[in-house]
């Protein structure tokens, strides 16, 4: 089997595909299969192998905000592969991938990655319209097999109105070692003393609208107790750290939460006591299962797929009319009662959730896709 991943971009920038997909691709290859990972980004091309893995970086061009790249244009149609699998969409790269599979005669995947929730596909949704008619026509309904990252959004597929075959493959997650975690812990004392010195209760995602970042950051005023400490990590989209905290200042909250840009800094899990995400949508939440690896209990919105935290009593999924309760539960709880949340919550999601469980499903659904689509095709006379 020789697959080829195609992704927009992997800058961290862009949240958490940037990195599910990279080991996606890695845990593909660990199989023996020929992986090819195409992405692009404003500089120069670029080809890195590691094993069965080649990640190729293709130089972006004009206009950039599409992903357009005549380089990778000009390799697809070399590239010889069985699959085409892209993840994402609204890009230009969809559109190569699409051409790619019709031109080879080879079956199509497509990951939303969160981008087919009703939440997500009525942002802009003018927008949106205008891309599936103009930068990714018939992509859509010439798609073979989908790809989903939660049984929530393999829902959200169906509710849309698509009946070809879905897979439902979540992402992995693995545990930090010992080092990483003393270099994040060194790393985020330097940069911000207070967590050094109070609890605190973690936001690590993009600075986005749909996060419900400045509904958190109201909540957190409301009845957080004094003692502790909001810690804002994250990439810089609808808002930025400073306007984050001239937001609290505003609000006559200072010293109370603290933002920072996440871009080129280690991942701040192990300096918090308790994660949030009261997000309006995700399809799987990368980071909600990174915090549980580092042993951090979670409280985040039911449009995210980790309900059964609430059984386990690992931590807290709730409706967001029901998120400011489960907060003050969250806060008001012991330090040991939430380490043992923690402790409970780090085991499910290790055992639960691998690579190669993900990379083992999407490999049968490839051959399966591969087979049917070899079958379709009648004999040369």
């Amino acid at each position: 089997m020789h697959c080829c991943q195609i992704v927009a971009s992997l800058e961290k920038r862009h949240g958490g595909p940037s990195q599910s997909v990279y080991e996606l691709s890695r845990g593909l290859a660990t199989f023996g299969t020929q992986v090819d990972l195409f992405t692009t980004y404003p500089g120069k091309t670029s080809t890195n192998t590691e094993g069965s893995l080649r990640v190729q970086t293709f130089r972006r061009n004009w206009p950039q905000a599409l992903r357009c790249s005549a380089e990778l244009v000009r390799e697809l149609r070399v590239c010889k592969c069985d699959i085409v699998h892209h993840h994402a969409m609204w890009q230009r790269t969809l559109h190569y991938a699409h051409a790619k599979a019709v031109a080879a005669g080879i079956p199509l995947v497509l990951s939303p990655r969160g981008m087919m929730s009703p939440w997500a596909w009525n942002f802009h949704r003018l927008r949106k319209r205008i891309a599936r008619l103009a930068i990714h026509p018939g992509a859509f309904e010439a798609v073979a097999g989908w790809h989903a990252t939660s049984s929530a959004e393999a829902e959200d597929i169906r509710a849309l109105g698509f009946t070809q075959p879905i897979c439902v493959a979540p992402n992995g997650v693995s545990a930090s070692t010992d080092a990483e975690i003393a270099a994040a812990t060194a790393h985020w004392r330097e940069a911000c003393p207070e967590v050094g010195e109070r609890r605190t209760a973690l936001f690590y995602s993009r600075f986005h609208s749909k996060k419900r970042v400045l509904e958190l950051i109201d909540l957190w005023l409301e009845q957080a107790p004094p003692d502790w400490l909001l810690l804002l990590v994250g990439i810089a989209q609808d808002y930025r750290p400073r306007e984050l905290e001239d937001y609290v200042l505003r609000a006559s909250g200072a010293g109370r939460v603290r933002a920072f840009d996440g871009l080129d800094r280690l991942p701040p899990y192990p300096v918090a006591s308790l994660f949030l995400l009261p997000s309006h949508n995700e399809n799987f939440g990368l980071v909600i299962a990174e915090a549980m690896a580092h042993g951090l209990p979670v409280v985040v919105t039911d449009t995210t797929p980790w309900t059964p935290l609430n059984a386990l009593a690992a931590g807290w999924c709730v409706p967001w009319a029901d998120y400011p309760a489960a907060l003050r539960s969250a806060l008001a709880e012991t330090p040991e009662r939430l380490r043992e949340r923690g402790t409970r919550a780090r085991e499910w999601v290790l055992r639960e959730y691998s690579w190669a469980q993900s990379a083992r499903q999407l490999l049968q659904f490839y051959e399966q896709l591969k087979s049917t689509s070899q079958s379709s095709v009648p004999p040369r006379p």
